[in-house]
């Protein structure tokens, strides 16, 4: 795949695993997608204001999870929780709390063990409900919802890395709708857009 990738096709790497992106997609979001909070907030990595996060808790749906910092692997993929419980959060975006819109994904759907995922129950969530995240210093930043999609593979989906306001957004990111056994994916990805309260 080369750096020129369409933003159509983002997400459609995202597995079962619901959070698996290419380093060269990465690497257009921070380069070249207008208005990327990433080019931000690389050329300001150092001045992180929030701390760094480590649980996720939505009451609404009975999930407190624990958050996992991942990066990309060797084969230029972001990284995925090992288990089905955990979220990952990508740090190499915004942490959450802080301007720019912070990326968190987890697992959808039952393992092989008939244990099911952390967000089987996201697509509960409405319009105003609550979101929070713990970072290491115990600080609690709520997020409030503020919009919610669900992309087929094929479409656009650019909005959900970035943000011209410099404000603070967390969006939720998880595999929905019908598990395709060629592909080894799923026909949808359900996001969660939210906003700093």
């Amino acid at each position: 795949m080369q750096s020129k990738t369409s933003s159509k096709r983002l997400l459609s790497i995202i597995g079962v695993a619901g959070i698996a992106f290419s380093l060269i997609a990465i690497f257009f979001l921070t380069f070249y997608l207008p208005g990327s909070v990433y080019s931000y907030y690389y050329a300001k990595k150092d001045s992180y204001a929030a701390g760094l996060p480590v649980r996720l808790i939505i009451p609404k749906i009975s999930v407190d999870a624990a958050i996992i910092s991942v990066g990309v692997n060797k084969n230029g993929e972001m990284e995925s929780p090992a288990g089905p419980k955990d979220v990952g959060w990508f740090k190499f975006g915004p942490r959450p709390g802080d301007n720019g819109t912070a990326i968190v994904a987890g697992h959808y759907g039952f393992w092989k063990t008939g244990e099911g995922s952390v967000f089987d129950d996201l697509n509960k969530l409405r319009k105003d409900d609550k979101i929070y995240v713990k970072n290491e210093r115990g600080d609690i930043i709520a997020f409030v919802v503020r919009k919610i999609i669900r992309y087929g593979q094929n479409e656009d989906a650019s909005d959900i890395f970035s943000s011209s306001d410099r404000k603070a957004h967390l969006n939720l990111i998880t595999c929905e709708g019908v598990w395709n056994e060629i592909s080894k994916t799923y026909s949808e990805r359900l996001v969660i857009f939210t906003d700093k309260e």
